[in-house]
């Protein structure tokens, strides 16, 4: 398909005509044509985050972010978000089960009253 809105944008249409026949959006259009390299600068952000994950394993994007701009970079937290997104390395964290019944207790036991109850009208 992109190959044919590619062919189709070399023989002068516009691009918001094709968009709009094939269904794509004209920000995927650009982003399939023309594919962004990493800067320098990127490269070196990925450095830092990668040194700071490996100091402290842990750490969420957040304390990242906070790392990094200690370091001197200036990025926020959602570039880090998909930074960290994009090498698949945001984490899940399960929470632990807690138990809030505690069935062996000396405390007397009372009977369920409620079950010999029968519903003879609204209310």
């Amino acid at each position: 398909m992109f190959e044919e809105v590619q062919q189709a944008a070399s023989k002068g249409k516009a691009v918001n005509a094709l968009c709009q026949m094939t269904g794509l959006s004209r920000a995927g259009y650009y982003r399939w044509r023309v594919p962004r390299q990493a800067t320098p600068v990127e490269m070196g952000i990925r450095d830092q985050r990668q040194k700071v994950a490996l100091e402290s394993p842990v750490c969420g994007y957040r304390k990242i972010t906070v790392e990094l701009q200690r370091r001197g970079f200036a990025i926020n937290h959602k570039r880090v978000l998909g930074m960290i997104r994009k090498d698949n390395l945001l984490c899940v964290r399960r929470r632990a089960f807690v138990v809030t019944t505690n069935s062996r207790h000396n405390l007397p036991v009372y009977p369920n009253l409620a079950r010999e109850i029968t519903a003879t009208a609204v209310n």
